[in-house]
């Protein structure tokens, strides 16, 4: 574990591919492998994976479909980007209706995450489900953080974002648990959104030891 920016990544998607954005060469910000940065997603219908590209062209990472990698390829990170729409609204679980609701439940309970680094983004639409905008963000937070690692980085002001109720803030804070995105009603803010997430995940030292 050491240096910054990372190299390899991972990520998923369901219902739909998502073609990776590949970075451009200034995009990199190290060259170096010897501290990895790993980006998982899962998808419905594509947008999630389009968000995951747009943090992964910022950060010099190709995200993966989290049903496409195995437990091996999540671990060997030392830092991790984990994204999810939220479609089983109202639901105290299983929220996303992808692969994380599985993955979730049987998978991360094996593993120990302590001296890992966690960051989280989600999609969802904050006008027709503003009482349960990204809620699934809020069980990404929780269940990893179940597993040790530390999952206080990337958090972002919830100004800007016209939703009444959402899992996905921070209790007693007028913060999310991560970036989210609106590819329905704010999709033109997403690449500033990747953009700046990416450069204040940087600032905050997730990128390196």
């Amino acid at each position: 574990m050491k240096i910054s920016f990372m190299c390899l990544t991972l990520f998923a998607t369901v219902d739909a591919f998502v073609p990776a954005v590949s970075p451009s060469p200034t995009s990199v910000i190290s060259s170096s492998c010897l501290f990895s940065t790993g980006i998982f997603y899962s998808t419905v219908g594509g947008d999630t994976g389009r968000c995951a590209n747009l943090i992964g062209n910022a950060a010099g990472l190709t995200p993966m479909e989290v049903e496409n990698v195995s437990v091996a390829d999540v671990m060997k990170h030392d830092s991790l980007i984990v994204g999810s729409p939220t479609w089983n609204t109202g639901a105290d679980t299983e929220r996303s209706m992808t692969a994380w609701d599985q993955w979730l439940y049987e998978e991360l309970p094996k593993l120990d995450l302590k001296g890992k680094k966690l960051a989280i983004f989600g999609v969802g639409d904050q006008m027709g489900y503003s009482f349960n905008y990204c809620d699934a963000v809020g069980e990404l937070y929780d269940t990893f953080s179940a597993r040790g690692i530390t999952a206080s980085y990337g958090r972002t002001p919830t100004e800007g974002y016209a939703a009444v109720e959402s899992k996905a803030k921070v209790e007693d804070e007028d913060k999310w648990y991560g970036c989210l995105f609106d590819e329905v009603s704010q999709d033109d803010m997403s690449e500033d959104r990747a953009n700046n997430w990416v450069a204040q995940l940087k600032d905050e030292g997730f990128f390196s030891e």
